[in-house]
């Protein structure tokens, strides 16, 4: 073991981007496979594997000693999420709270075939939020963490697609995946697989486009949309799923729009009131104004310049980006001693 590897810490990479660890390739990964194309990597092809990022004894310890509570956590079976009450119960003397993870329901519920997630994973476990804000620096796109730890021979969740791309890290055990072609192409938040059903169920009937077993070490990259579902196999199987959150067209039209209604607040002939009386549910009563607010809309989409997009989206990124954590005391401390830097 060289010096660098025995003083790193656990979630920082070695000498290699965050993103070499998921892929063999970055700049192929960038330019052919980005929410393009579902690929998947073994553990032969990247540098090392990810248990120093995560493993079992880290989520034993997270739900037995460090006083978890949802929704940092939830529990799958069968296809089906289950309520918090199956799983939680109160925190005992002095804690005040009712929804910290039981450990007794817990294991009941894991022994008998239920799917532990731990969620927002980057937020709780540093060796995970250390790496993942590597990830996202990389990426420029927020992500999420959350980990799946499921029983022998058990499927926590039906086939489905997400409104997110998603690396799978197999930390753990051995876990069959069926990959299928999206029905929707890059869907939008509000457009969930739960809208689309029966196509996704028929969908999934149809022969995969990925149909492997993912082993310790290996990671697959699904853009979203991409239908999956996936089956622990002979033991308990540990992966970290890290939704990747795209910026994407859609909000930069959204933020045109809202910089143009902006502007148009400006506009007495805008904020002018409807005559009395009028039906606003007529098409034929309010056709000049709807062609008016067109025209002067139009134009005001037209006059948004470029680095006002910029600013609003630079403030949407930092609202949705996790900051790097800063420790109170120590934040004190050093105020009070500054040096040189």
């Amino acid at each position: 073991m060289t010096a660098a590897a025995q003083t790193r810490v656990p979630g920082q990479t070695a000498g290699h981007s965050a993103l070499r660890r998921l892929v063999a390739d970055p700049d192929a990964f960038r330019r052919d496979v980005w929410s393009r194309e579902a690929l998947l990597t073994r553990a032969g092809e990247l540098p090392e594997g990810f248990t120093d990022l995560f493993s079992e004894s880290a989520l034993d310890e997270l739900v037995s000693r460090r006083g978890l509570r949802t929704p940092f956590i939830r529990v799958a079976r069968d296809g089906t999420t289950l309520p918090n009450h199956a799983f939680t119960s109160g925190g005992g003397v002095g804690a005040g709270i009712a929804d910290q993870v039981d450990d007794a329901k817990l294991s009941a519920l894991f022994a008998g075939g239920a799917t532990i997630v731990l969620q927002a994973l980057h937020r709780t476990w540093s060796p995970v939020l250390d790496f993942s804000q590597q990830l996202a620096h990389e990426l420029a796109h927020p992500l999420q963490v959350n980990a799946y730890v499921t029983p022998p021979q058990s499927r926590g969740f039906d086939d489905h697609y997400d409104v997110h791309d998603v690396f799978v890290l197999q930390v753990s055990g051995r876990k069959h995946w069926r990959i299928h072609a999206p029905v929707v192409d890059a869907p939008l938040r509000d457009q969930p697989w739960t809208a689309h059903r029966a196509a996704v169920e028929q969908a999934a009937a149809e022969p995969p486009v990925i149909d492997a077993v993912l082993e310790p070490g290996d990671c697959l990259y699904l853009p979203r949309g991409f239908i999956h579902a996936a089956t622990a196999l002979g033991d308990v199987s540990t992966h970290l799923t890290m939704g990747i959150h795209p910026w994407t067209r859609h909000h930069l039209a959204r933020e045109l729009l809202d910089a143009a209604l902006d502007e148009l607040a400006g506009d007495p002939g805008i904020r002018t009131s409807f005559g009395a009386g009028v039906e606003v549910d007529d098409p034929f009563a309010i056709v000049g104004d709807v062609e008016t607010v067109r025209e002067r809309l139009a134009a005001a989409v037209r006059s948004v310049p470029a680095d006002e997009i910029a600013r609003r989206l630079g403030d949407r990124r930092r609202s949705a980006t996790r900051p790097a954590p800063v420790g109170p005391v120590a934040q004190l401390r050093a105020s009070q001693a500054p040096d040189a830097d």
